[in-house]
């Protein structure tokens, strides 16, 4: 039985009339998955949850420019993010409080910020998809999307938010600007089609208005297990290959939040490695990141990808570039 469902009959068990405790998180991810997490985790400490969640289209970007503006009176005191761009950005404005939670011992240290103002866990993985129906052999790059063949049959998500923003920022790092932009403007002049969120993308390839799109492992993974005529697959996995970008999630505390000691606590449960056996399960399939943690099914094993070498600390500081491209010559 997971920690959701058993938490859940724990709670059944009884209830308390005092006051409870709260906290208040702000959350980027998808709020299908997130929700009976934090629901267990009310049930579990007698801590109510307050959160707050972002929409399809402009999600991570809309909570942090709202933890921005309340930086001066913070009103949450956790942001769950979906990608780690724009909690590392957080971090440089002076937004989190550092907080080293014991449960991000045995998480990577390519995941987690050297300094303890977060950490990551349940990674997702930039993946192509392709419709099964149309598509016999898929490119198995994502440079290969701007191939004459491809033409007007790609779909990527808008990328301003989200996890494709910080893919854009990735490739600005990894590749170099000039380079990314060749990259972008190639992808506009193949008439890419843009689509309004990542699962938009997985729609768009399993109606056949799109052939191929780039999206997240759990939006792919969704539109196999609801028998979508879809596959995906890890690209740029050659020897020489440029390697999958892998995206956490990441959690972190936000400086001078009204309820630091339930954040703390909520932050450890997030980091355990019972919530990542939780997400990897599920249909999000998300990667599992604590070392020696099993995932259950072999294709989400960490070392089994090839990942993008790249450092998250450079890739971050990419982001204002890569948007004021994205905005003044990708989205006309």
């Amino acid at each position: 039985m997971g920690v959701i469902a058993a938490v859940f009959l724990a709670s059944l068990s009884g209830c308390s009339r005092s006051p409870l405790p709260e906290v208040v998180v702000y959350v980027a991810h998808d709020q299908i998955y997130s929700e009976p997490i934090l629901r267990a985790f009310e049930a579990r400490t007698g801590i109510r949850v307050k959160a707050a969640y972002d929409s399809e289209t402009s999600k991570t970007t809309g909570l942090v420019q709202r933890l921005i503006a309340e930086a001066t009176r913070p009103q949450a005191d956790v942001f769950w993010n979906n990608e780690h761009a724009q909690t590392m950005r957080l971090r440089e404005i002076g937004v989190l409080k550092k907080y080293t939670s014991p449960n991000a011992k045995t998480i990577p240290q390519a995941f987690k910020c050297p300094d303890g103002y977060w950490a990551g866990f349940g990674a997702r993985a930039r993946v192509i998809i392709y419709n099964t129906d149309h598509v016999s052999k898929p490119p198995d790059s994502v440079f290969d999307l701007v191939a004459p063949e491809w033409k007007g049959k790609v779909a990527i998500a808008l990328p301003l938010f989200g996890t494709t923003a910080t893919h854009a920022a990735a490739l600005f790092e990894q590749l170099g600007p000039e380079a990314a932009k060749r990259f972008f403007r190639d992808l506009r002049a193949n008439e890419v089609i843009v689509a309004t969120g990542n699962s938009h993308v997985r729609d768009l390839v399993a109606t056949g208005e799109a052939l191929v799109g780039l999206t997240d492992t759990d939006d792919a993974n969704c539109g196999v297990l609801d028998g979508k005529p879809v596959k995906w697959l890890f690209p740029d996995q050659q020897e020489n290959g440029y390697g999958t970008l892998l995206i956490p999630n990441t959690v972190a505390i936000i400086k001078d939040g009204p309820n630091l000691e339930p954040a703390k606590q909520l932050v450890d449960f997030l980091l355990s490695t019972e919530i990542e056996i939780e997400l990897a399960g599920s249909r999000a399939s998300q990667i599992p990141l604590h070392e020696g943690l099993e995932a259950p099914n072999e294709i989400l094993r960490l070392d089994g990808i090839r990942q993008i070498p790249i450092d998250f600390a450079s890739m971050a500081a990419r982001v204002p570039e890569t948007m004021i491209f994205i905005r003044e010559e990708f989205v006309r």
